[in-house]
């Protein structure tokens, strides 16, 4: 009698995943699969598909920390299986995320003493922080209007045009009025005189950035408070301050002490700072606090018992990894003030590194400021001949992605690119990129005019274009749109080769 066990591919032993029909059949895409697959398999197909991806730690666009030490990397991996929100099943991690908490009020000046709780919770980022805050003022907004019998279906957000997307969500979702103070060239945040002008009795509250995602820029937080004052005094609207510290917030205290722009302002109410940019953690941590008790209303704060035990709780999340919060808390004790002060300052001194070397070129002008977030935002003298647009899309076959926009109204017709210095970004690589900035100028100088041709396309569709010269401008566009092929082959073929 013959028996036969029938095998599940998952438990398929693979002598070579490379030498299996796993590379041969097709990949999974829009419907799970029937069978099962061995792990390694999985692992490599999963693998190589990511290998397109680009390299973390050269992407300039993003303000996100791409590199943590081994033994937080260990920490991770450990806590990866627990739910934060399951305070009563893990304690522990529950008090860390209270420290942190305290830890940053006091890096905040908060007025809290050394025995009270700091009031503040642990977000997945400063978009759902900022979201919380602007409910809270939402909120306290309302309780007000209805004490003093007035309306509350109006409410509206003072801000600079140059917020971050999640201002305009926050806005959108919550059914608020967002209103922008406009940019203009050459001054590229908000205005605090302009915002205070726009400020009316249905103003929730103001919101100052610190470190503009555009430009690095800090705000100046104390001139708006101190005309805020001034309003509230002569208004008695009482409208209070947000600083979206997103960027900031782990850098101002460490390389400015001294510069106001916390809770040592009076109309200062809340703060948002991103654990996951200069916080030295991977994505996925934030942080909102609160001045006092009485800035976070009662009611928006919801209280469970199923999991155990009584549990305060605002977040817009539920369920979340205790994985970042964690190793937030690592970097607090690792580092110290002292190791924050000195990574921030390397990081600073790295972007000055980068900021001189594309002076250098004598082909851009500096959009930065030198104070602010560690960053380089820069933009082309001449943008007759070619754009920025085709600098960062050049400069991404040495591996670099380094973003190109336009700024916001009323300086639109600005573009630039920008680079974010993190932690991980060396003086060496400072000096690479500036190289392949260079040699990215030199290739395009060689180059016909992209912006001529696209002219002289719109050009030959113009009514107005005599046929003589229609048929000159035709010709022009064929031969441009030649040579840029050409180019564009040229470039493939290096990248096929594998660049350093």
């Amino acid at each position: 009698m013959v028996l036969t066990e029938l095998v599940s591919a998952s438990d398929e032993h693979l002598h070579s995943t490379f030498a299996s029909r796993y590379v041969r059949d097709p990949i999974p895409r829009f419907k799970m699969p029937e069978r099962s697959m061995p792990k390694e398999a999985a692992y490599q197909m999963i693998n190589d598909e990511l290998m397109l991806d680009g390299n973390p730690r050269l992407n300039l666009a993003s303000f996100v920390t791409t590199w943590m030490e081994p033994e937080c990397d260990k920490l991770i991996m450990e806590a990866v299986n627990k739910n934060y929100v399951d305070m009563d099943e893990y304690p522990v991690t529950t008090e860390l995320q209270n420290r942190c908490v305290k830890m940053i009020a006091h890096l905040f000046h908060a007025p809290v003493g050394e025995n009270e709780t700091a009031v503040g919770v642990g977000t997945v980022g400063s978009s759902e922080a900022i979201m919380l805050a602007g409910l809270a003022f939402k909120r306290k907004w309302q309780q007000k209007r209805k004490a003093e019998g007035k309306p509350i279906n109006n409410p509206n957000i003072v801000t600079g045009a140059n917020v971050q997307v999640c201002w305009e969500k926050f806005a959108r979702y919550f059914e608020v009025e967002l209103k922008e103070v406009k940019l203009r060239e050459g001054y590229y945040i908000m205005d605090p005189e302009k915002a205070v002008e726009m400020v009316d009795e249905n103003t929730i509250c103001v919101a100052a950035i610190l470190g503009s995602t555009l430009t690095g820029e800090f705000e100046d937080v104390k001139l708006l408070n101190d005309l805020l004052t001034k309003k509230n005094e002569e208004t008695g609207w009482g409208t209070p301050i947000h600083v979206d510290a997103a960027s900031g917030g782990f850098i101002a205290p460490f390389l400015y002490p001294d510069l106001e722009w916390d809770f040592r302002l009076p109309w200062v109410k809340s703060i948002n700072v991103s654990g996951h940019k200069y916080g030295l953690v991977y994505a996925g941590v934030g942080w909102i606090i609160w001045r006092t008790k009485d800035d976070l209303p009662d009611e928006l704060v919801f209280h469970i018992n199923y999991l155990g035990s009584d549990q305060p709780t605002f977040t817009l999340n539920f369920s979340k990894g205790s994985s970042t919060i964690i190793a937030q808390y690592y970097q607090f004790i690792r580092l110290g003030f002292e190791g924050y002060q000195n990574i921030i300052s390397n990081c600073m001194g790295n972007a000055r590194i980068l900021r001189e070397g594309i002076e250098k070129t004598g082909r851009f002008n500096i959009v930065s400021k030198e104070v602010g977030v560690p960053l380089v935002a820069f933009s082309l003298k001449d943008s007759s001949k070619h754009t920025v647009f085709e600098i960062s899309e050049s400069l991404r076959r040495f591996g670099w992605i380094i973003p190109a926009y336009t700024m916001p109204a009323d300086a639109q017709h600005i573009a630039v690119l920008r680079a974010v210095v993190r932690e991980d970004f060396s003086r060496g690589l400072a000096e690479r990129l500036v190289t392949h900035i260079e040699q990215v100028l030199k290739e395009m100088d060689s180059l016909p005019s992209r912006v001529a041709a696209k002219l002289v396309e719109a050009a030959t569709t113009a009514e107005d274009v005599c046929s003589e010269n229609v048929t000159r401008l035709k010709k022009s566009v064929r031969e441009t749109q030649e040579e840029v092929t050409r180019y564009w082959r040229r470039l493939v073929d290096r990248k096929k080769a594998g660049v350093c």
